[in-house]
């Protein structure tokens, strides 16, 4: 197969070019001048800061990483992978997240001069950027190390350190972007809609132009790494189970090329899900957007069957990756019922009763959201193993993954939409305008909502997948070796793993009510201060808020990275690989649990606030509207600060075990 090694990395370097010429296309449009090109050029400013700091640190841990690695008998080539790992997720959430904060300014411009469908292809596009970046440099990247050093299975051990080196930078840019966004999310809230009872976005709020900076680099930078590292992750584990298995030599190379193949061919049916969104952008654009999700997979599903036919392997293997694929597009709709449907509306009529029934449901929601997600992914990997074996959990987690450019551009675009939406109310667009940004941001938090779902089922089966490589490659140097039950250094080792999905929420969800209540502070202290602010006679002092905001992100974010690296390294080589083993399995339980109910719970109560905001139960001002908020505050760091950094938790703590594992 060597002959096709070179494919993936080009074929990504053309996915990097498509993603330039869509970025080109959408800057084209106008962005407007006066105060919108002045709100559009904060935001922009504000999450290059943010991105710059953020980078700078990450930058030293990753440097930490990289010393101990060059020094450890894993070797250059391990460590090789790592810095090209490192510096592709990084990469991806930068350029992404930098095409968000062009593509805002113009949304809300196209909103205001040329309509709804003007307004979703430029928002989308802004998405795209994203998801094309995601998909080309996982290509690009894990596609060289692979050329160069991958096929071989005696040297396939050292692209693990990619999945690492991804793995770090999703976990610091989801955790700190999450602290952010939620943080000043909330503050804004709390003192702008609850106590002064102004409009969300109002430009006489301090905490507005974080509030929306903040959506840029949790939603997207954030996303854009967590989903990135997956990816990459979901191939790797492929990589690593075919390369001990006991097959002849052709079959094992082919194997071991397989998801890089399926990769490529999946990134070719994304960009036709994203040209079928934009030639339908002129109908409704939910329409438009869930026909491009739902008809990339199946295009996929068709060149895969050819693909692994013109490969000479088993059709079986086939089946394995349209159980990943339809298994994730069953979970994201599953959680678009928890997040969207009659759920919500009963979480909403709740708040007649005040704020405390409004927890009440929407906790009991989140907990009910948990039972078929967990199900189905059961289902996947019991028809995968029966169809593949371990190998075939792997190959379920890369169909799943393949179309993760169209997914990933269809989450963007949410944050886009949103963003679009709070420009139009502080430039004073005027209602029309703001009623189309509004109606994008709605089905945005469907979009983000699915995505979410489709996130945690992917991470969960990338994981598991890592943690077979993982027994896969200790049972290579340790023959005999096997976790059970019986044995008390796996269950000492499996009650370890499920209390550190607490440990890390915990910490993040306190990161943000301590962040949350300096942005209160200063947003109260502003309106006090700041003579007649709230009569709209002067200009808030944003960057402040926006300094706290940066300031708790980058203080709060090292934690939670340092206990996912060190965690493994210190049960591994202090209780052994069993007991690793053990803390993999609790671990991966209690983070797809808490993921689960955390993402649905905080999303339903998002959209139970919103079905009140449209009018609905007394509509804005209302006792409900006030504590539907308030679980829409609870929510907020649920689904985008705790919630999401279960994904990339076991992920790093999975990929950090891979990487040690001949160590042990």
């Amino acid at each position: 197969m060597s002959e096709f090694f070179a494919y993936p990395p080009l074929l990504g370097i053309v996915g990097l070019v498509i993603a330039f010429f869509i970025y080109h296309v959408m800057s084209r449009a106008p962005a407007g001048d006066g105060d919108v090109k002045k709100i559009g050029d904060q935001i922009h400013l504000g999450a290059m800061v943010f991105m710059k700091r953020e980078y700078t640190m990450l930058a030293m841990f990753a440097g930490v990483l990289l010393v101990g690695i060059l020094v450890s008998p894993l070797g250059t080539n391990t460590a090789i992978a790592f810095l090209a790992g490192a510096l592709s997720s990084a990469t991806a959430g930068y350029l992404g997240m930098f095409a968000a904060t062009k593509a805002n300014v113009r949304t809300a411009v196209a909103a205001h001069t040329d309509g709804q469908g003007k307004a979703l292809s430029i928002s989308f596009y802004g998405g795209s950027v994203m998801g094309m970046c995601v998909a080309s440099l996982g290509l690009v990247g894990l596609g060289t190390v692979y050329w160069y050093f991958g096929g071989d299975p005696d040297t396939a051990h050292a692209i693990h350190g990619f999945g690492m080196g991804g793995s770090v930078v999703a976990l610091f840019s989801r955790v700190g972007g999450g602290i952010y966004t939620k943080s000043a999310d909330v503050g804004a809230d709390l003192v702008g809609k609850v106590e002064a009872g102004i409009p969300e976005d109002d430009p006489r709020n301090p905490g507005v132009i974080a509030d929306n900076v903040g959506d840029n680099v949790g939603d997207i930078a954030g996303m854009g790494s967590d989903i990135f590292e997956s990816y990459c992750g979901s191939m790797i584990a492929c990589i690593a189970i075919a390369s001990t298995m006991a097959i002849s030599t052709e079959t094992q190379s082919a194997l071991m090329f397989l998801p890089l193949a399926l990769a490529s061919i999946g990134m070719v049916a994304s960009v036709c899900g994203i040209l079928i969104v934009r030639a339908r952008s002129s109908a409704a654009p939910e329409a438009a957007l869930r026909t491009g999700t739902m008809l990339a997979p199946v295009i996929f599903v068709a060149a895969a069957y050819v693909l692994v036919s013109m490969m000479g392997l088993d059709a079986k293997i086939w089946w394995a990756v349209v159980c990943g694929a339809v298994g994730g597009v069953l979970i994201g709709l599953i959680t678009e019922y928890y997040t969207g449907s009659s759920p919500v509306v009963k979480i909403a009529k709740s708040g007649e009763t005040g704020p405390a029934t409004v927890m009440i449901t929407g906790l009991a929601v989140g907990m009910q959201s948990v039972v078929l997600p967990i199900l189905f992914l059961a289902a996947i990997i019991f028809i995968s193993t029966e169809l593949a074996d371990l190998y075939g959990v792997g190959i379920a987690a890369v169909g799943m993954l393949a179309t993760v450019g169209i997914t990933m551009a269809i989450d963007a675009y949410g944050p886009v939409a949103d963003n679009a939406g709070g420009i139009a109310e502080m430039a004073g667009m005027g209602k029309e305008t703001r009623a189309i940004t509004d109606g994008l941001d709605e089905v945005g938090n469907t979009t983000a909502a699915i995505g979410k779902g489709f996130a945690i089922g992917a991470a969960a089966l990338a994981a598991l997948a890592i943690i077979a490589a993982f027994v896969e490659t200790v049972e290579h140097h340790h023959s005999g070796f096997a976790l059970e039950l019986s044995d008390p250094t796996v269950l000492v080792g499996m009650f370890i793993g499920g209390t550190i999905p607490f440990l890390i929420a915990s910490i993040t969800m306190t990161a943000v009510g301590d962040a949350a209540f300096d942005m209160i502070n200063e947003i109260r202290r502003q309106f006090r201060e700041i003579p007649g602010l709230l009569e709209g006679n002067a200009e808030p002092d944003t960057a402040k808020c926006v300094d706290i905001a940066t300031t708790a992100a980058l203080r709060r974010m090292i934690l939670p990275g340092a206990i996912a690296v060190a965690a493994p390294i210190i049960v591994g080589f202090g209780l052994g690989p069993s007991s690793l083993g053990g803390m993999l399995g609790g671990a991966l339980l209690g983070c797809v649990l808490m993921a689960l109910m955390m993402a649905n719970a905080g999303g339903a109560w998002d959209n139970a606030k919103k079905y009140v905001e449209k009018g609905n139960l007394g509509g804005k001002g209302s006792d409900t509207h006030a504590a539907a908020v308030v679980g829409d505050t609870v929510g907020d760091p649920f689904k985008d600060t705790s919630g999401p950094s279960m994904n990339i938790l076991i992920n790093v703590m999975a990929i950090v075990s891979l990487v040690i594992a001949p160590l042990l």
